[in-house]
C-alpha cells in the first residue's frame, strides 16, 4: 500500500511539473510602479515605445490623452496588443504596461481604436 501511494504522489508531482514547464509565458499587465532605470528611458514626446530590459519581457509605454482600455489576443504566432482609447481630454498621462511573451508568439501588432500603429521607438536596456 505504501509503495502505490509513493507512486500515485511522483505521478503528481511529475504532472505539476510537465504542466508548469508546458504554461504560456503570455502576460500583459499595467504597472503603477516603473523602475527608475526604464522611466529614465521613457520619451514623453512619443506615443508608443517599448523598453526591453531583459530576455523575459518588455515595457510598454503608452502616452494618450483620455480613458485606456487595454485587452490582449493571441491569433497563431501573433500577439495583439489592443488600446482604446475615449474621452479624450487635454491632459496626456503615461500608461505602462509590462508584456512577456513566448517563443511561439513572435510577432508582435498594436491597435489604436482598431488601427495598427508602429512602435515611435524600441530601446534595449
Amino acid at each position: 500500500m505504501k509503495g502505490l501511494k509513493k507512486l500515485f504522489v511522483l505521478g503528481i508531482l511529475a504532472s505539476l511539473v510537465l504542466a508548469a514547464c508546458s504554461s504560456s509565458k503570455l502576460n500583459f499587465s499595467e504597472i503603477e510602479r516603473v523602475p527608475s532605470h526604464v522611466q529614465d528611458l521613457v520619451d514623453s514626446s512619443l506615443t508608443l515605445q517599448s523598453i526591453t530590459n531583459d530576455a523575459e519581457g518588455k515595457y510598454i509605454i503608452f502616452h494618450s490623452s483620455g480613458n485606456v482600455k487595454s485587452d490582449l489576443e493571441t491569433k497563431g504566432d501573433t500577439v495583439t496588443i489592443k488600446f482604446n482609447v475615449t474621452n479624450l481630454d487635454d491632459v496626456v498621462k503615461q500608461h505602462t504596461y509590462y508584456f512577456t511573451s513566448d517563443p511561439k508568439h513572435d510577432v508582435l501588432d498594436v491597435t489604436l481604436n482598431g488601427e495598427s500603429i508602429p512602435f515611435d521607438n524600441a530601446t534595449i536596456d
